[in-house]
């Protein structure tokens, strides 16, 4: 079995996913996929097992029902990846976001440069975002210097979620402590892994706004973020 995971988790990405799939198996790596899916109306799931015999032994999918948080379904998937045997997990966002073609150079980071855990990055140098307004920039910015003030966690762009575990990491992590569900999942596991020592090298990404289907951002993801970040630094303070 290949030793490289990604894990995409959808709801109502139905338009996206046919073309990302034909991307991420093009790729020479030969990564295989992980669909979890929260029960998307838009036949998401459906579509995903139409396209399974065309990538056999290589495209498989969990279901879910109902909503259930982008944090519960990574660690569904990474519970399931661990099970069958992956060297290394990804996280990759379903709506091309995140560029597939720099999957290879978040494997490079972790498999031959000596990292745990290898995060795409928007905020260090060659990185950045395209097609966001100036709100949403800002907000993405401001966010990650205030983690970074709270937490002291050296990473520049610590609400990423483009990233590659090694399976070192997710082993020796309790993951049925993790928290949050939403913004704030991405920052605890990188606190955490940095907490207990891991090497985290950030690899520089161009950012892209979503094409088709709709932002799954609101209020109550950003809440979480904000006090999430507090309640991670007020646990740590108390060892727990």
């Amino acid at each position: 079995m290949p030793s490289t995971l990604v894990i995409i988790p959808t709801y109502n990405e139905r338009e996206n996913i046919p073309p990302l799939l034909e991307k991420v198996f093009s790729l020479v790596t030969g990564f295989h996929v992980l669909i979890v899916d929260d029960g998307s109306p838009d036949g998401t799931a459906s579509l995903v097992q139409e396209l399974q015999p065309r990538y056999a032994d290589r495209l498989f999918l969990l279901q879910r029902s109902g909503k259930l948080g982008l944090g519960t379904a990574y660690l569904t998937g990474f519970q399931w990846g661990l099970e069958q045997g992956y060297q290394y997990l990804f996280e990759m966002d379903a709506d091309f976001s995140h560029d597939p073609n720099d999957l290879p150079r978040l494997l490079e980071a972790c498999e031959k440069q000596g990292a745990d855990l290898s995060v795409g990055s928007r905020y260090v140098k060659g990185g950045g975002v395209q097609n966001w307004p100036f709100n949403r920039i800002a907000l993405s910015k401001g966010a990650s210097l205030y983690t970074r003030l709270i937490t002291g966690m050296p990473i520049k762009d610590p609400t990423a979620g483009f990233m590659c575990y090694s399976r070192n990491v997710l082993q020796q992590l309790d993951l049925h402590k993790i928290r949050f569900v939403g913004y704030a999942f991405q920052i605890e596991m990188k606190y955490k892994a940095w907490r207990a020592g891991f090497k985290i090298q950030e690899v520089p990404i161009l950012f892209k706004d979503r094409t088709h289907g709709q932002s799954k951002m609101h209020r109550g993801i950003i809440e979480e973020g904000i006090w999430g970040v507090l309640k991670l630094r007020w646990h740590a303070w108390w060892g727990n």
